[in-house]
């Protein structure tokens, strides 16, 4: 299956360390090779990168491991195929507005027979389960809110959605609007959170250590949420089994 790596934070922070890591998964370390895609917000925009190429081998994904981009949320996202062909409109992660605001999506997992109805101005573009559970989430979600509901209100409402959605396989997701990063879990899903004091990390795919005391301020809060743990030398916490959790600041909240 795929895997997906998220990150928030309390001050925008590059994801240079993460992502190399993570890339390393698409051929090297892993047979995530059928595409990737990146998307980070910055303030009401979002910069996104998609190709279909795999990210160990893709001058696209190389930028990004060289040019430190930084953001306060960010969905990454490498690919297995399981439904959908290998082309570019199937790469996650996806992008609709809604209340105003970017949503980003991405998705980990299989869905058996799930067809539902899209009668909204959410269509997918592309072929994939991942791109109508997306579609059919906003959907629902604008059918219920006029406008944007408190973080409390969208996250119980976001729990009902994903578990509907898991009833018909795995679904383990990242959504955010760059204001919080929600993740449910399905199956596997793991993250820690950086903060003072900071030590140093190794990569677990590739041997890359940064000292993080040298790179951050004491001020400074990061959590990182994957599907594998990224580094060998952390306490990954693991979610629970049909668990929503809200990142906020760089905390789950």
């Amino acid at each position: 299956m795929c895997q997906l790596l998220g990150m928030n934070c309390n001050t925008p922070t590059d994801i240079v360390f993460s992502f190399t890591g993570f890339a390393y998964r698409a051929g090297r370390t892993g047979e995530h090779i059928d595409g990737w895609g990146i998307a980070f917000f910055e303030g009401r925009a979002v910069r996104h990168f998609v190709d279909h190429q795999a990210a160990l081998v893709s001058p696209i994904a190389d930028l990004i491991r060289r040019y430190p981009i930084k953001s306060t949320n960010v969905i990454a996202h490498i690919r297995k195929a399981t439904v959908g062909s290998v082309i570019l409109e199937n790469c996650h992660p996806f992008i609709r507005e809604m209340w105003g605001r970017y949503w980003v999506f991405a998705h980990n997992g299989d869905l058996k027979a799930y067809e539902p109805v899209l009668d909204g101005p959410y269509q997918p573009v592309g072929s994939t389960d991942s791109e109508r559970a997306f579609c059919w989430i906003l959907q629902s979600l604008r059918a219920r809110f006029a406008e944007r509901p408190s973080r409390d209100v969208l996250a119980e409402a976001l729990r009902g959605l994903c578990a509907d959605i898991a009833t018909h396989g795995t679904f383990n997701m990242m959504l955010s609007d760059g204001t919080e990063l929600y993740a449910h879990c399905s199956t596997r899903l793991h993250y820690l959170v950086r903060q003072h004091p900071f030590a140093t990390a190794s990569l677990s795919d590739d041997e890359v250590t940064v000292n993080f005391a040298e790179v951050t301020t004491p001020d400074d809060r990061v959590a990182v949420i994957v599907t594998e743990p990224l580094t060998a030398n952390e306490t990954w916490l693991p979610f629970a089994p049909g668990e929503l959790k809200v990142f906020v600041d760089g905390a789950p909240v």
